[in-house]
């Protein structure tokens, strides 16, 4: 690799590969430094002066860059259980161009919609405004809608290189839309986005599906074995998901925070977050990172008494 140039302007060879992996137009495929970057670029696109719809609880970044650059941004509570409030996200998508990001599988909640509701909203949603389907967690779901995608050019979807292809470091990213989309995607990006290094490192990987496979399997196994251990803890209540994290609900979330926190293990609070009231959130990770979570976890809540509502 000579150093000592300025990579391309797009990172053409590996957008080729990826259109080739997953059925696309090259035209339609845009790379960037991130798949945050790629939300940027579209609320750029489709939310300046517009309007950015989203679900809450949901991924911070869809708010923050409408907030950043001014799009009038309009949330709307998931339903009790976190399920797709339908009905409440067409109101809001009525007769307002702008863009509407929705993650499948949802984070931080980790349930997955259905097709059937994502494609409606699409249709809901008009050539007025963009659907962008964000799927960083595709691959532990066990499948894509890029199908929908390819039959509405007013929908995108977003991937990722951080999660299941374990390159969170390298910073890369996709999205698959219409390749009049991905023109004007392309145009919100800075130039010299992705080095040479990101896409070295992204070629590589792409040569070694059997490792990708094998480091999904490995997730989908611990986050059952994790799951289960949960499920199995007195005043515990796991949610489902289709992600590489779970999502369950405490009577006293701070106080066991703290204890895992003193015992070295750090997991996330959510309990901040709209119908997420008393919810942590564990991300799965190597078999020793889940083994010592889940001992900490059993010692952390056998230490209160639970008649006593948790730690005070």
């Amino acid at each position: 690799v000579p150093w000592n140039r300025y990579p391309h302007l797009t990172p053409t060879a590996l957008e080729g590969r990826l259109a080739a992996r997953h059925g696309w137009d090259p035209a339609g495929v845009v790379v960037a430094n991130g798949s945050n970057t790629l939300i940027q670029a579209l609320t750029v696109v489709s939310g300046i002066g517009r309007t950015v719809v989203t679900v809450t609880p949901t991924f911070a970044v869809y708010a923050q860059q409408a907030r950043l650059l001014g799009a009038q941004l309009v949330e709307v509570p998931l339903l009790p259980g976190f399920g797709l409030p339908s009905a409440d996200l067409r109101s809001a998508m009525a007769d307002r161009p702008g863009v509407m990001f929705l993650a499948n599988p949802a984070a931080p909640t980790g349930n997955l919609f259905s097709e059937a509701q994502v494609e409606d909203l699409i249709e809901a949603a008009g050539q007025a405004m963009l659907v962008v389907i964000d799927e960083a967690y595709a691959e532990f779901a066990g499948g894509s809608l890029t199908g929908l995608a390819l039959r509405h050019p007013n929908a995108v979807i977003l991937r990722t290189f951080s999660k299941a292809l374990g390159l969170a470091g390298a910073r890369i990213g996709f999205a698959l839309a219409h390749p009049d989309v991905a023109e004007s995607v392309r145009k919100a990006l800075l130039p010299f986005s992705v080095s040479p290094w990101q896409e070295a490192v992204a070629a590589a990987l792409l040569d070694e599906p059997e490792l990708v496979a094998a480091r999904v399997e490995h997730a989908l196994h611990e986050r059952e074995r994790i799951r289960t251990a949960l499920a199995g803890l007195p005043g515990i209540e796991p949610f489902p998901t289709s992600a590489n994290f779970i999502l369950f609900r405490t009577a006293d979330p701070a106080g066991l925070y703290r204890r895992l926190l003193a015992a070295g293990v750090v997991i996330r609070r959510q309990d901040h977050l709209p119908g997420a009231a008393g919810c942590l959130r564990v991300s799965v990770g190597t078999t020793a990172e889940n083994d010592a979570f889940i001992a900490a976890c059993e010692a952390a809540v056998m230490e209160v008494p639970q008649a006593h509502g948790g730690d005070r």
